[in-house]
């Protein structure tokens, strides 16, 4: 059956064609398995909390008539602005619009948050734009540039907010940068999710086309409930394509975890457990809570625009376990830097346990993707990264996180990165292990090998399952590195940042390309004589400093260019020193092209293809590098598809032409 909704109807109806819904939260209320909801173009100022759960063959869709036509928001229209003093406006709003969640008394904050803890969920906006949040509304008339933002001017628009308790009133003063507030369309966010069930196991329910935005959401880390503009809310089989999602003070996109009020926010609100803790409680608490396959994720992200939210395009701790993340742009997250803390990134997944992201195209996020705990079966494949890191002209935030393409974190693998092209200063923050490269381009450093997980136990998983197999610090090591370009694009010294978390020092990261930092790692062939396999009866506490030693490392046919560096044992290396090769992204009749001449230079250079094989099997799971239904790959296909046949090259391009082509 269809479900007609038209939020320009002339009066309330029944849901049919004549008589259609004004409101989706009315469809969302009657909607049944195999049922569609149709959605009118107009705003919907409405949460939608879907009742009912679809079935695997018989699906709930909520559907835009036109694409992005329809759009459900979180914000109100907000007019009878009043001159408070210079650029500075006025306006009182009563409570009652909040309900009992009011976004301005409800600070940012939680588990895992760095940053000064003063801004709020709420957030004013002009026009579309969101204005920067300020202490004081003398701040709001001085109408300065915030020194952190990634779009200075824009940063002088602030606002601010009071309660008067007496009249039960927000009270909000607002600098609009010279514009008549009564002449533009200013809103204020008012509601905490979009289009989220209130209740868990909702599950396979489409939503498509939607322009869905403007939501105050809550910071979201991994021990804790966690809400999105949009989100299944701890169910399977959801389908988001074809939306555009953007201006959440958060998440975007949220697939992560259910409110267990026995470990949410435990380390803010009681310190007597550290926060790792907690998150090892949440995985085996999970577990508990219905966490299996048969039960929690198997989602589906696609085709969607995700921009301008503030902690990330897409968030979610386990709740996205062997989900597909494809053809997605995520751009500018976390650029106005009011945010920062553990949790931020283009997408922020913590136990992405067989989940493909692929194809996806990511750029001018303060972190592209961040991988953490669990990447055990993830796979991040063609996809384009570029321009992920902090403006030279910004300051970084207090608390904020350092920059790169991508981040894995404490887990113990198989975590496969293949045929990516990632451009930007930091290609890989790699405080983990069990990683294999293969076949990337890479124009940025890795950073924090060997280093940046002190003595977090994590868990890894029976292969292809969400079951704890066991748990185990991080040695580091056991990682590939074949068939890869490296180049030297950015400068070569050491930066010295602000810690991320602790603001009583300083941590340096290193912008040299290549593999050289893992010279000190030994191979497979030098890690296991440490081991007396032919020993009839060890001796147990022989082994024990080897148990805890780093790694081996394979490493081959990769190339590097312009002073990046191999790992000194690397056999079937190329090198080029010649200081004329580049590699840049260039925006062009609307897509985005690859500019380099780097495989002129590689010439007669080859490599051997690469597979499930050759890769071998992940230490702690002992799982293959594999696809999620256990069978074998080979990387017999580059980033955009096409056939590498026996004259293999480095990078992810089958053919120096393919690199010419239009890559999003």
């Amino acid at each position: 059956m269809i479900i007609y909704v038209d939020a320009n109807a002339k009066h309330d109806g029944n849901g049919s064609r004549e008589l259609p819904y004004r409101r989706i939260g009315e469809a969302a209320a009657a909607a049944l398995p195999g049922d569609e909801v149709l959605v009118a173009p107009g705003t919907y100022r409405e949460y939608v909390d879907p009742v009912n759960a679809g079935e695997e063959d018989a699906r709930i869709v909520y559907k835009s008539e036109k694409p992005l036509g329809a759009v459900i928001t979180g914000a109100e229209t907000v007019t009878g602005w009043e001159r408070y003093k210079d650029d500075v406006w006025s306006v009182r709003v009563k409570n009652g619009i909040f309900g009992s969640y009011n976004p301005y008394t409800t600070p940012v904050y939680g588990d895992w948050y760095f940053a000064a803890p003063n801004k709020h969920t709420g957030c004013v906006w002009i026009n579309d734009e969101a204005l920067y949040e300020a202490l004081s509304v003398d701040e709001c008339i001085a109408a300065e540039v915030y020194d952190c933002s990634w779009d200075p001017e824009k940063s002088r628009r602030k606002w601010y907010s009071e309660q008067d308790t007496e009249k039960d009133e927000t009270v909000f003063y607002a600098n609009f940068g010279g514009a008549d507030p009564n002449s533009e369309n200013v809103e204020i966010t008012v509601r905490r999710e979009c289009f989220m069930p209130s209740r868990e196991g909702i599950g396979y329910i489409t939503v498509s086309g939607f322009n869905i935005n403007k939501a105050a959401t809550t910071w979201a880390p991994p021990a804790a409930y966690q809400d999105g503009m949009i989100s299944p809310h701890w169910s399977r089989g959801w389908i988001i394509e074809d939306c555009e999602i953007w201006g959440s003070k958060c998440a975007g996109i949220c697939v992560g975890r259910y409110y267990d009020p026995e470990n949410n926010h435990f380390y803010t609100t009681k310190h007597v457990k550290s926060p790792t803790q907690m998150e090892r409680d949440s995985v085996c608490r999970g577990q508990y809570y219905g966490w299996l396959k048969e039960k929690i994720g198997g989602h589906i992200i696609r085709r969607n625009n995700i921009h301008h939210c503030e902690q990330g395009g897409i968030i979610g701790r386990m709740g996205g376990v062997f989900s597909i993340i494809e053809d997605n742009h995520i751009h500018h997250i976390n650029n106005m830097m009011e945010l920062g803390g553990a949790e931020i990134a283009g997408i922020k997944m913590h136990a992405a346990i067989d989940v493909i992201m692929r194809r996806n195209h990511i750029h001018h996020c303060t972190m592209g993707i961040w991988c953490d705990w669990e990447a055990q079966g993830t796979r991040i494949t063609q996809n384009l990264l570029h321009d992920n890191q902090r403006p030279a002209f910004a300051k970084q935030l207090q608390g904020g996180m350092t920059c790169q393409d991508l981040f894995v974190e404490v887990s113990h693998g198989p975590t496969l990165i293949d045929n990516n092209v990632l451009l930007s200063d930091v290609s890989l923050r790699i405080a983990t292990q069990g990683v294999a490269m293969v076949h990337n381009l890479c124009a940025g450093s890795f950073t924090f090998v060997g280093d940046g997980t002190t003595w977090r136990y994590t868990p890894y998983h029976i292969p292809h399952r969400t079951e704890v197999m066991g748990f185990m610090t991080i040695l580091h090591g056991d990682d590939r590195f074949y068939n890869n370009i490296f180049i030297q694009k950015w400068p070569a010294e050491d930066l010295v940042l602000e810690n991320d978390s602790d603001p009583d020092q300083k941590q340096v990261e290193n912008r040299k390309v290549g593999t050289y930092c893992f010279d000190e790692y030994p191979t497979y062939d030098e890690w296991i004589k440490m081991f007396d396999m032919e020993e009839e009866h060890p001796d147990m506490s022989k082994h024990e400093s080897a148990h805890f030693s780093h790694l081996p490392v394979w490493a081959g046919g990769n190339a590097y260019f312009e002073g990046a560096r191999g790992w000194k044992k690397e056999k079937n290396a190329f090198t080029d020193d010649s200081g004329r090769v580049y590699a840049d992204v260039v925006e062009k009749d609307g897509g985005y092209y690859l500019d380099t001449n780097i495989y002129e230079v590689l010439k007669g250079f080859r490599a051997d293809m690469i597979s499930t094989e050759t890769l071998g099997t992940a230490f702690e799971p002992q799982q293959k590098f594999e696809n999620p239904d256990g069978t074998p790959i080979c990387f017999d296909h580059d980033l955009l598809g096409n056939h590498r046949g026996v004259d293999v090259i480095p990078g992810p391009f089958a053919t120096g032409s393919s690199a010419s082509e239009r890559l999003f």
